[in-house]
């Protein structure tokens, strides 16, 4: 992805806060609870989110009781965080894109990316998340991703041919095995080592409007041609109101990165 590209699609996800909040898939539990064991977070432990969105992955962290200080570019998304998290004086949310953000000397136990680091410029997201880091520290990366199981719907085959249809090119999800974690880009930043990473395949049912909901909040669909985009949603909305149940089953794959800075000297 572009410079500009990337800089373009990630301001998309602003423009639609409740609807991104509403739709958007949670984490597994399990995740955050093998987060705070692989970091060692103890008691008060304080962390640094990542661009927070509204507050999915900051809300079962601050129910584990660390301190938290969320780093958000969009101004809608920064304010139903705080709305979500206003039961939470521990957590504090601040807009404003990571690559400008100040710390102001603070150091923390973990930094935080919750589908938010590959929107990061590349050329400056380790340095600076290996800088405030504590020396005893973790850096962790979650990454989602779509994916289909050999026994997967095969409803994502068939509406191939609905974004035919308006001219836009689109191909099923992967098998989950198919899907490479960060692992290979997290230590060729040479900032951090002891990478250690765990998979989770999670499903969801989605009645028409639901779906075509969660499509109005990715990136790639936003930035459609609004005319092809509601001929589109218009046609999925018809193919799954024709199957069984009105319903579609999707799979999704969330890969935990876990790592440690590797000190100042050791590089």
């Amino acid at each position: 992805m572009s410079e500009v590209d990337r800089d373009r699609l990630k301001k998309t996800f602003d423009t639609n806060a409740p609807l991104y909040d509403a739709i958007r898939p949670r984490y597994p539990e399990r995740l955050f609870d093998d987060v705070a064991a692989l970091a060692g977070l103890g008691p008060e432990a304080s962390v640094l989110e990542i661009g927070c969105g509204t507050g999915q992955a900051t809300y079962a962290l601050a129910r584990r009781g660390f301190r938290i200080v969320c780093v958000e570019l969009g101004a809608s998304l920064a304010a139903v965080a705080r709305k979500n998290l206003a039961a939470f004086p521990e957590v504090n949310v601040v807009m404003a894109p990571f690559e400008h953000w100040e710390p102001d000397g603070s150091s923390f136990d973990l930094v935080l990316a919750a589908t938010s680091w590959h929107w990061l410029d590349p050329r400056v997201r380790y340095a600076k998340a290996a800088e405030i880091l504590k020396a005893e520290g973790a850096l962790a990366i979650i990454t989602s991703h779509h994916v289909l199981p050999g026994d997967g719907d095969r409803f994502f085959a068939e509406v191939q041919d609905d974004y035919s249809a308006i001219g836009e090119e689109d191909v099923p999800p992967p098998p989950p095995d198919e899907i490479a974690d960060e692992g290979g880009g997290i230590e060729a930043s040479r900032l951090f080592a002891d990478v250690r990473v765990i998979r989770y395949l999670w499903d969801r049912w989605y009645t028409a409007d639901e779906y075509v909901a969660l499509l109005d909040t990715y990136s790639g669909h936003r930035a459609m041609e609004p005319a092809r985009r509601r001929r589109l949603y218009d046609d999925i909305r018809r193919r799954i109101g024709t199957r069984p149940g009105g319903t579609v089953r999707k799979h999704y794959l969330f890969i935990l990165h876990l790592a440690r800075p590797i000190a100042p000297g050791r590089r």
